[in-house]
C-alpha cells in the first residue's frame, strides 16, 4: 500500500526548503487545474499502467486471432485469376463437403419421394438401414455426392462470381446497382445451367444407389461404368432437364435471398459492417444462408421429387414429357411434396454452412 503515500521526494517538495529551487522543481504536466496531479498520487500512475496493458495485450490476441484465421487485412482484388480461382476453390469444398456430410438425411429423403410409405420419420428410417446395412449403410451414396457436389459448387460459385461481373458491366454502374437483384438472378441461373452438366451424371449414380435396396453398385466408377454400359453416355443424363428446374430455381433463390437478407440483416444492425469482426460476419452469413436455404428448399421440391422419381423407373427410350407424365400420376400434386420437411432442415442447413464456409478465409476474405 506504499504507492497510496507521498513518497520522500513528494515530501521535500512540500515542506523543504525554499532555497532549493532544484528540488522544488517538478516536471510540467498538462492537467488543468480540475485535475488530479498524478505525479502526487502514484495510484493513479498504476491505473493508467493497467490499462495500458491491458489494451496491449488487446492488440496482441486480435493479431493472434487474425492470423490464425488468416485476416490479414489485405483485400483480394477483385475479377482477377486469382479471385476467381479462389471462388472456384471454396464453392468446391462449400458444396462438396456440406453435401456429403448430410448424406444420411438425403438418403432418407430419396427413398421417401419414390416410396412415401417405405418409412415413417427420419430416426425410423436411421434404424432400419442401420439393422440392415450397419454404419455404411446410412451413408450410402456418400462418394458420387463428394464428386457431384464438388464439381457443382466449384462450377457454380465460379461462374457465378463470373457472370455477376460480366452482367454488372453490360448493364453499366447505374443499371446494375438499380437492378442488381435481377443481375443476381441471371448470373446465379447462368452459372447453374453449366454447373449441373458437371453434377447430373453423378446424381444419377447417386439416385439409383440410395433408391434401389440393396445397391446396384459397389461406387462412383462402377455405377458410371454400369450405367454407360447398359444404356450409353446418354443414361447418365436422362434426369437432367428435371435436375435443371430444380436446381436453377434453387440456385436463383440461393443468391438473389441471400445477398438480401445478408444487405437487410446489416441494415438492421448498429454501425457498419466493417465494424464487425470476422466472427460475427460469418454469423451473419450462416444466419442469411439458412433463411435462403428454407426458400429455396420450397421453391425447388417438386422438381427434386422427379429428379429422384425419374432416375429410379424412367423407362430405356421413354420419351422425358412422358415419363413425367407417368410419374405424376402415380404420385399426384401430393406427391410433390414428399418429404419436405426432412428437405427444408437438410438444405437450409446446407445452405447456411455453404455460405459460411465461402466466405470465410481464404477463400473470399473480400466479404
Amino acid at each position: 500500500m506504499s504507492f497510496l503515500f507521498p513518497n520522500q521526494h513528494v515530501l521535500h517538495q512540500s515542506f523543504g526548503s525554499p532555497l532549493n529551487q532544484r528540488a522544488r522543481t517538478v516536471p510540467a504536466t498538462n492537467a488543468t487545474t480540475y485535475q488530479a496531479r498524478p505525479e502526487l498520487y502514484a495510484a493513479y500512475s498504476v491505473v493508467d499502467d493497467a490499462k495500458n496493458k491491458a489494451s496491449k495485450l488487446s492488440a496482441e490476441a486480435q493479431q493472434e486471432l487474425d492470423k490464425a484465421t488468416g485476416a490479414t487485412g489485405k483485400t483480394m482484388e477483385l475479377y482477377t485469376p486469382t479471385f476467381y480461382a479462389a471462388a472456384t476453390f471454396g464453392g468446391l469444398l462449400a458444396c462438396g463437403l456440406t453435401h456429403t456430410a448430410v448424406t444420411p438425411l438425403d438418403l432418407v429423403k430419396c427413398r421417401r419421394q419414390v416410396d412415401a410409405k417405405l418409412y415413417k420419420g427420419n430416426f425410423q428410417a436411421w434404424g432400419l438401414i442401420f439393422r440392415a446395412e450397419g454404419f455404411r449403410g446410412i451413408f450410402t451414396g456418400w462418394s458420387p455426392t463428394l464428386f457431384g457436389y464438388s464439381a457443382q459448387g466449384a462450377f457454380k460459385y465460379g461462374w457465378y462470381e463470373y457472370f455477376k461481373h460480366k452482367y454488372s458491366v453490360l448493364a453499366g454502374p447505374e443499371n446494375a446497382y438499380q437492378y442488381k437483384t435481377v443481375l443476381y438472378l441471371a448470373a446465379s441461373a447462368s452459372a447453374e445451367f453449366l454447373a449441373d452438366l458437371a453434377l447430373c451424371p453423378f446424381e444419377a449414380v447417386k439416385v439409383r444407389m440410395q433408391t434401389t435396396i440393396p445397391p446396384p453398385y459397389k461406387g462412383t466408377l462402377d455405377g458410371i461404368s454400369k450405367i454407360t454400359a447398359a444404356e450409353g453416355v446418354g443414361g447418365l443424363y436422362k434426369g437432367l432437364y428435371p435436375l435443371w428446374g430444380r436446381q436453377i430455381p434453387y440456385t436463383m433463390m440461393k443468391f438473389a435471398s441471400f445477398e438480401t437478407i445478408v444487405e437487410k440483416i446489416y441494415e438492421g444492425l448498429p454501425g457498419q459492417k466493417s465494424d464487425y469482426g470476422k466472427g460475427s460476419q460469418t454469423l451473419v452469413s450462416f444466419t442469411g444462408g439458412y433463411l435462403a436455404g428454407i426458400l429455396c428448399a420450397i421453391v425447388s421440391h417438386p422438381a427434386d421429387v422427379l429428379v429422384s422419381k425419374l432416375n429410379a423407373n424412367r423407362k430405356p427410350g421413354e420419351a422425358f414429357g412422358a415419363a413425367v407424365g407417368r410419374n405424376y400420376r402415380d404420385i399426384g400434386f401430393m406427391g410433390l411434396w414428399n418429404g419436405l420437411p426432412v428437405r427444408i432442415v437438410m438444405i437450409g442447413t446446407l445452405t447456411g454452412l455453404q455460405w459460411m464456409i465461402y466466405v470465410s478465409p481464404p477463400f473470399l476474405p473480400l466479404f
